[in-house]
Order: C-alpha cells, then structure tokens, then sequence
C-alpha cells in the first residue's frame, strides 16, 4: 500500500515563480504582451473548461460548455495566435447541444499520413438530470471545418455502461515494437474515482473503443483515498520517446499530485509517488516547448501547512489554498526524478469574491486549459475564471456554480518562454 506521510510538512515550492497578474512598472515594452489577457468569450455569467487545437494554417480552434462542466458546447477561432477571437464553426453539429460534460479535442495522425481531429464528452451524472452515461465522440476529417454528430460508446444499453468524467482527460498514441501504430490510450475515472483505460481504433473508417479496464487495480486503496482523477499522460522525449508518465490530480487533498510511470506502453504502472509542490494542482495539461522542455498548466494547490497558516487570514478554515492558474517549466526527467523543475508561472489573477486587486492567494475556480505551441515556440493557453474584478451593478449572477456577482468567462494567455526565461535570470 502507498504509504501516507501525515506527520511529516508538506514543503513549500523553492523555484522561483513569475506574476504575470501585476506588471512592474519598470518592464521592457517587449514584455508588455506577456502581462496581457484576451477574451474568448465573456458573454455569459459562467462558461468555463476549455480546450484548444491548432488547425494546419495556423489557426486555433477553442471548445468549451456554456456553463460549469454541463452545457453546449461552444467553439471559437483565433486566426491571429490567439491574440483576438471569433466564432468558430460554420455548422456545429446539433448533438453538441445536448453535451454534459467538459470537452476535450485531440489530433489523431495516422500510419499513413492521414489525420483526424476527435472532440469526446462525457455523460456523468448530474444532480436532477437524466444520462444516458458512456462518452460522445465527434470526428473531424477535414482538420476542423466540420465534424460528426456525436457517436456514444459504453452507455447504460450497452455490455458495459461507465459513468465518465473528464473522457478523455487524455489521450495518447500508442507504439508496438517501438514504432507508432494507429492505436491511443485514453484514460478518464468515475465518481468512485475509479480510473479506466480504453484504446481508441478505426476499422474501415469506423470508430472502435475496446472495453474499459481499470488500470490502476494494484493501487485501488490508494486510489481512492486520494481521489487519483483527471489524469494528465505524457509520453517521454518530446512525445517519442518509450517511457509514459501520469500526473494525476490528488482530489481529496489529502496529499500533493500523484506520479505513475509505464515503460510498457501503459500494460503495467510503477506504485505511485508524490510529486513536489511545484506540480501540485489539478487538471495538468502538457505541452512539449521546441527545445525539448515541458510547458505544464493546471490549478494550483497549496498543502504546505506552513504556507496555509501564512495565508489565512484570506482563508476561512481551509486546510488548503489555490494560488490559481499556474504553469510550470521543466523537463521530462524533473517529472520521473520528483525535481521541482525551472519555474513556474501565474498566468492570471483569477478574484475571490471580496479581492479587488491581485493577491497570492487565488480563486481556484480554473486551471482545465488548452494549451498550443506556435511555430515561433510561444503557447497559447485558454482556461476559464474570474479574472476581472467589474461585479454586476444589481444582484447577482444565477449559475450553476451558484449566485455570483462577477462573470466567470474563457481567457487566453500568450507566453514565450525565451521571455519568461529571461525574466527569472533577472531576478
């Protein structure tokens, strides 16, 4: 059994993190577009979750739920690298209306050349609201122009009914005998914090889902007295190498993010082991840089017991706190030999409800990101929060977050990490 470390001190992160939510005022003007936030879309009181691809020409296609997780699904465009946004699609398919969970988009390419975008959402169970469980997938042939009406697998009438969330929070080509074939491992849990795999196939055309295992049986104790959920998988050598590594979201906080390791193409897992502080959070997605680094995006989450008492004034009685949407730089090998890496980055203030001005301690209502490399190495990453402080002039928002009187709306960041790796040398 993993063995909890409870009467020892959560540690504090030691590197060295940039605050892109307060621009100094002695800032090279070049820096000034890292300090800067565009809007996806911030026309409803709470649209949240996004996640992003980057089309062949260039452009960036950006999918979210009008609404917390549940909600249709909406789709914008950035033909500029995400600097500005329009709508995205000429005709979504009608299915798209009736999805219930937060979207996640992946590029399929094939053995042959051929690729295909693939869009799933999830069917969890809603407070109120009727599922017909399994996951919805949407395929696209024609690198985005226009995709499939959802295709449900593994639902309540079939041989083997799941309750997803987050499917697939990823999905990775998979090798035999050391070379790519046309297979991907997607991974996603239910509300029991069971985590399943599922391999992705095409026949003839047609979509294939081989029946869910769940892959971490020798760890279940673990497992679910952590909440291991949300899995981020990322596979070794700027995504060609043979080692797969999972970060996966600690949900219980209980203890920092959890690391698992496969060295046989995800058929077996290493036992798990905490990750430092630096990666704790919720929700990883990761992004290999044009010189071999990692660009990691999630939702902060700070343990630290010593961290926690500092802060709490601004706190309540949380046992933890959130310093909100935070990216983390470093290798490979930081991940595999728990190193805390480079640094890390706050993308963004997202407010707490009575903050009127930046602060460390954030609103840790964000952090599911999609994130895309440009050709020049800059990132683009949209996620979702409260990230401006202007409150509605009477009453209050009614979401299915509940009442608010900020909007919670989709931004996106742009960062070039030859800029940021600047900064912190001049620190």
């Amino acid at each position: 059994m993993f063995s909890f470390l409870k009467s020892n001190e959560t540690k504090y992160y030691t590197i060295p993190q940039i605050d892109l939510s307060r621009k100094p005022r002695d800032i090279h003007p070049r820096f000034d577009y890292l300090y800067s936030i565009s809007t996806v879309d911030d026309s409803k009181a709470y649209l949240g979750h996004p996640d992003s691809i980057l089309l062949n020409n260039g452009d960036i296609l950006t999918f979210y739920p009008e609404g917390h997780g549940k909600g249709k699904i909406i789709a914008k465009r950035s033909t500029d690298g995400g600097v500005t946004y329009t709508d995205g699609l000429k005709n979504i398919p009608a299915s798209w209306a009736d999805s219930l969970e937060t979207p996640t988009v992946f590029r399929l390419k094939f053995t042959d050349g051929s690729e295909k975008l693939i869009l799933i959402s999830g069917n969890p169970k809603w407070p109120s609201m009727p599922t017909p469980l399994g996951f919805n997938c949407s395929v696209s042939d024609d690198d985005g122009e226009t995709w499939s009406e959802f295709e449900r697998f593994f639902d309540k009438d079939s041989s083997f009914p799941v309750c997803p969330i987050v499917s697939m929070a990823s999905l990775i080509h998979l090798k035999e005998n050391g070379k790519f074939v046309d297979k991907w491992l997607g991974i996603f849990h239910d509300n029991h914090f069971i985590n399943y795999k599922t391999v992705l196939t095409f026949e003839n055309g047609k979509m294939h889902w081989s029946t869910p295992e769940k892959y971490l049986s020798n760890y279940r104790e673990t497992e679910k007295k952590i909440g291991v959920c949300e899995v981020c998988a990322i596979r070794s050598d700027k995504g060609y190498g043979d080692r797969i590594c999972l970060i996966a979201r600690a949900n219980k906080k209980r203890s920092n993010s959890i690391l698992f390791i496969s060295d046989d193409e995800g058929k077996t897992w290493s036992k798990p082991k905490f990750l430092p502080t630096a990666l704790n959070g919720e929700r990883h997605k990761a992004v290999y840089l044009p010189d071999g680094r990692l660009y990691i995006t999630f939702r902060s989450i700070i343990l630290s017991k010593s961290e926690v008492k500092k802060q709490r004034k601004n706190l309540g009685e949380h046992n933890w706190y959130s310093e909100g949407l935070v990216a983390w730089v470093g290798t490979f090998d930081d991940i595999v030999n728990l190193r805390e890496g480079q640094y890390r980055i706050k993308l963004a203030h997202t407010y707490l409800p009575k903050q009127s001005e930046p602060s460390i301690v954030a609103n840790a209502d964000t952090g599911y990101c999609g994130s895309i490399v440009l050709s020049d190495g800059t990132v683009v990453t949209s996620s979702y929060g409260i990230f401006f402080t202007d409150e509605k002039e009477h009453g209050v928002y009614n979401t299915d977050k509940g009442r608010q009187k900020r909007k919670t709306c989709v931004i996106s960041k742009r960062v070039n990490v030859n800029d940021t790796d600047e900064l912190v040398s001049k620190r």
